[in-house]
């Protein structure tokens, strides 16, 4: 037997293989890449928040050495970049939850549902990284108002909230999104 004639016996047993290969992982992959989804969601928005808290906390560090009667004050404005971990999370387990991927039950979803929840999670994931660490540098600039200007601290919520507006409307559309795919 030559090179050739070797080369389309193996393709020939490669291709008919290819839709019980195929199907099988299918099965598998469809749920591998909602945990993919639902992980990554919790780990960008979570990610966005550590950095934003971690910002917001040095700057009312800064504050609270020089005036410690500020320190509630400051503690609100460094815990608001927090929320878009939380919302991360929970979009995450929202993923987890449409198709019982938290129990040893688990549909077994097909590539095109594990996508559609992969791609439900995105708004979240990208606009929790992005919104986190913008709130973080608004809150930043909050607490050094607040510093200047201790009456001035409701004004810094309220800047550093409106950035929250664009996190919770990520939330929104993930949540819908997250529904709107028929799962079993």
């Amino acid at each position: 037997m030559d090179f050739i004639s070797i080369t389309k016996v193996l393709l020939d047993e490669t291709v008919g293989a290819l839709p019980e290969v195929a199907e099988t992982a299918s099965a598998i992959s469809g749920n591998v890449i909602a945990y993919i989804g639902a992980a990554l969601c919790a780990i960008l928005a979570g990610c966005g928040s550590a950095l934003g808290v971690m910002a917001a906390g040095k700057a009312a560090a800064g504050v609270a050495s020089e005036k410690p009667e500020l320190f509630g004050k400051l503690l609100v404005l460094q815990a608001l970049p927090g929320t878009q971990g939380i919302y991360g999370f929970l979009t995450a387990i929202l993923v987890l939850i449409q198709f019982n991927g938290l129990g040893s039950d688990a549909a077994a979803l097909t590539v095109t549902q594990g996508w559609q929840l992969f791609f439900a999670a995105v708004p979240m994931a990208i606009v929790g990284l992005t919104s986190g660490i913008a709130q973080g540098k608004a809150a930043v600039a909050a607490i050094h108002m607040t510093g200047k200007q201790p009456d001035a601290s409701g004004k810094g919520i309220t800047m550093t909230a409106l950035v929250e507006t664009y996190a919770i409307l990520a939330l929104l559309i993930s949540i819908l999104l997250i529904r709107g795919v028929a799962v079993g």
